[in-house]
């Protein structure tokens, strides 16, 4: 493609001063399919804001196994993390089905060339994971030319996204993480948050992000009474929301959601409630926190931040809604509405945000791990059987398309751009119509 811009390049040489030169150059190079992914990218669970919502992409609305894919390229092992993108290139971790081996993967956002793959840590004796999980389901961060890359208590590291050279890597965190580890780990200043909600141990920790030395780590408080290890595990990726001109570090885990200080971990405040696996990530509108409670008969509810001090539950929770939530997929939060897919019944919701109320509940089909996205005007819900259900958010439930793909999906795509990023059970997919 650079070919076909040559001769333009070489007439701007000749026109133009050497400001304009250079002004023009910059606007051409904008052209070139490089540039799409060095302007934008998803760069962690749920995208760069942690929302879910790619303001700026459009992808496609419907696909196929021959329809609008632009590569499909397939991944060894097995691994739920959703795929991260940055400067044209996709992330994604994999494990060996045993857990013995884990895996960093790095696919050219071009071309679905492997241009890295590399064993990161290798375990003896991995714990036993359910069904439904993998060894590789946390979600790695970019940060410029870092990436951090986290198994739970197997391991964490952080490497160079051109030379894979490890930084610093931690495997002293202990955690019996029952059914496996799920919760992926988020940047924050010159921090990086990860969480530990195990059955054995329940914490979070806040490393240095360029040493991975530790700034502070903190003991959940005991809520369980009991010695389900169901009860005590938890997968829930932290959120980080500004609060009254403070900074507040949002994390929720088994049986709680707790508030801290960021900088130093102190506890701020709590809500507790009776569910457990809490996998959701918390949403903020400025006004209520939206936290997703998790498994065994899960809700979702506001919580009022204002003011919050110590246990909040019966003073700062505004509502509460029971009807069919999901337990694993996070929520989206447009226009004031709430939109959810429950897990097992395909249920699709939409909520007002304010009250709670529910202004419709459709069924959709299907059973859902990943988390909807939001791009394009649309919301993509992909199932565990490859069917992505493409709806127009609104009053009503507007389905829009209905796509179809060989394998189903376990985690959240990536849109950036023009582009789709899907990973299903054994593939990465680019998706993207014709230009």
């Amino acid at each position: 493609m650079l070919e076909t811009f040559r001769p333009h390049l070489a007439q701007v040489r000749c026109s133009l001063s050497p400001m304009g030169r250079l002004a023009a150059i910059v606007a051409v190079a904008m052209l070139l399919p490089g540039s799409l992914f060095a302007a934008e990218g998803w760069t962690e669970f749920r995208g760069p804001n942690g929302t879910g919502i790619a303001p700026e992409a459009d992808p496609p609305e419907k696909w196929s196994e021959t329809e609008n894919v632009s590569w499909k390229t397939a991944i060894h092992g097995k691994g739920w993390s959703s795929p991260v993108v940055a400067d044209g290139k996709v992330w994604l971790t994999t494990a060996s089905e045993d857990g013995k081996e884990m895996f960093i993967v790095c696919v050219d956002a071009e071309s679905g060339k492997i241009l890295h793959d590399k064993l990161l840590f290798t375990n003896d004796e991995p714990r036993e994971i359910h069904v439904t999980n993998s060894y590789a389901s946390c979600t790695p961060v970019v940060e410029g030319d870092r990436i951090y890359v986290h198994f739970g208590s197997y391991g964490t590291c952080c490497l160079n996204t051109q030379t894979l050279e490890k930084y610093w890597e931690r495997r002293d965190f202990p955690c019996h993480h029952w059914r496996g580890p799920g919760s992926s780990p988020i940047i924050y200043q010159n921090m990086l948050f990860v969480h530990y909600d195990g059955f054995d141990f329940q914490y979070i920790v806040a490393l240095d992000k360029q040493t991975g030395e530790t700034i502070w780590k903190k003991d959940r408080p005991d809520l369980f009474e009991t010695d389900d290890g169901d009860q005590k595990k938890a997968y829930g990726t932290p959120a980080i929301f500004e609060i009254g001109g403070q900074d507040v570090l949002i994390s929720p885990y088994a049986k709680a959601t707790m508030a801290y200080d960021p900088q130093t971990g102190e506890e701020l405040w709590y809500v507790r409630y009776e569910q457990h696996s809490t996998a959701n990530r918390p949403l903020f509108d400025g006004k209520s926190i939206f936290i997703g409670t998790g498994f065994g008969k899960g809700s979702l509810i506001a919580i009022n931040p204002e003011g919050a001090e110590g246990n909040v539950t019966e003073s700062h929770v505004v509502w509460e809604q029971k009807r069919t939530m999901p337990s694993k997929p996070s929520q989206l939060l447009i226009d004031g509405r709430i939109y959810t897919i429950a897990d097992k019944i395909g249920l699709a919701s939409c909520l007002d945000a304010s009250t709670g109320e529910l202004l419709w509940q459709e069924r959709i089909g299907g059973t859902f791990s990943a988390s909807p996205i939001y791009a394009g005007g649309h919301i993509y819900f992909c199932d565990e059987d490859g069917k992505t259900t493409v709806v127009a958010p609104g009053e009503t439930l507007t389905i829009v398309a209905e796509n179809q793909l060989d394998q189903g999906c376990m985690a959240t795509p990536a849109p950036v751009g023009k582009a789709l990023f899907l990973r299903t059970k054994t593939d990465l997919y680019r998706l993207q119509g014709t230009p």
